[in-house]
């Protein structure tokens, strides 16, 4: 996606360990609204988020970071680091470097675990959130899914090829997506090395981890959701999505009865966040917060 650099500020920050992390910083750092911090799915990055942020930029400060291990981010040279707990500090070091004491989170998968881990592990830290076709259970075999091709190398001779590797991968989640589209999610996910080629842009020891530390289906993160009972919270679900359930969606809506919940028509895991659905959302849920 061609992006013009005056869109956003770009910076990086220093995590307690000495890693570089890249940030992308939107609107007006002025504003007397609540910050919102996009977090990203396990091997995307803060691109994923541009059409979002610049349509929020008017009214709010927007920050996009690319955790460790992703995007323009430094790479961990040890690879169990690569877990939510650990990018949930890195999240509290980047909003303290923005001088920011409060945010919004905004969490598309991956993201939106370590929202339900900040919710717990830093109680006052968000005044909202926001969690993209994400919840406290995971299927086993979603999670299979997403560790069968995570961490598998991909390189390519062209960003056409790479718009053809991202249609194969996930047809089903996108029915009807215009050709566009497909590019624009191909020049996000994609990074160009020097040699030309081009390849997923992350770290391929992420899934190392994933394997090694646990897979979040296996894990018990009601606890984590339910810290995020007194703060308001918008769930978005893909109406086709095997991560998110139907059945975890109505568990969650019982457990939190304020939680404000769309289903997005047509997308599997994960909606885009440019969606009629989601953006009507979106303009109801940032007046409440």
């Amino acid at each position: 996606m061609n992006i013009p650099a005056s869109a956003f500020r770009e910076r990086t920050v220093t995590t307690a360990d000495g890693l570089s992390l890249y940030v992308r910083d939107y609107g007006d750092p002025k504003s007397t609204a609540t910050p919102v911090l996009c977090l990203s799915g396990l091997t995307r990055n803060s691109r994923d988020f541009h059409a979002f942020a610049t349509r929020l930029a008017p009214q709010r400060r927007v920050l996009a970071m690319d955790y460790r291990g992703r995007g323009k981010s430094a790479y961990d040279p040890v690879v169990t680091n690569y877990r939510p707990d650990v990018y949930a500090n890195d999240a509290i070091t980047v909003a303290a470097d923005s001088g920011i004491e409060r945010v919004v989170l905004v969490g598309t998968s991956l993201g939106g675990i370590v929202t339900m881990v900040l919710a717990a592990l830093k109680p006052g830290f968000m005044t909202g959130a926001v969690l993209n076709d994400i919840g406290p259970e995971i299927p086993a075999e979603a999670a299979a899914r997403i560790g069968s091709y995570t961490g598998v190398k991909v390189q390519v001779a062209s960003m056409d090829d790479a718009v053809k590797s991202v249609k194969e991968r996930y047809a089903s989640a996108y029915p009807g997506l215009p050709d566009a589209r497909w590019r624009a999610i191909a020049e996000d996910v994609f990074t160009r090395d020097p040699d030309g080629t081009f390849r997923p842009a992350y770290d391929l020891g992420i899934a190392k981890a994933f394997a090694e530390t646990g897979r979040p289906a296996a894990a018990d993160m009601w606890p984590l959701f339910l810290a995020l009972k007194d703060i308001p919270v918008l769930a978005i679900r893909g109406a086709l999505s095997d991560v998110l359930t139907a059945e975890t969606f109505d568990k969650m809506q019982a457990a939190k009865a304020d939680l404000m919940r769309v289903t997005v028509p047509d997308r599997g895991h994960i909606p885009l966040l440019d969606e009629p659905e989601c953006l009507a959302a979106f303009d109801t849920f940032f007046r409440r917060v």
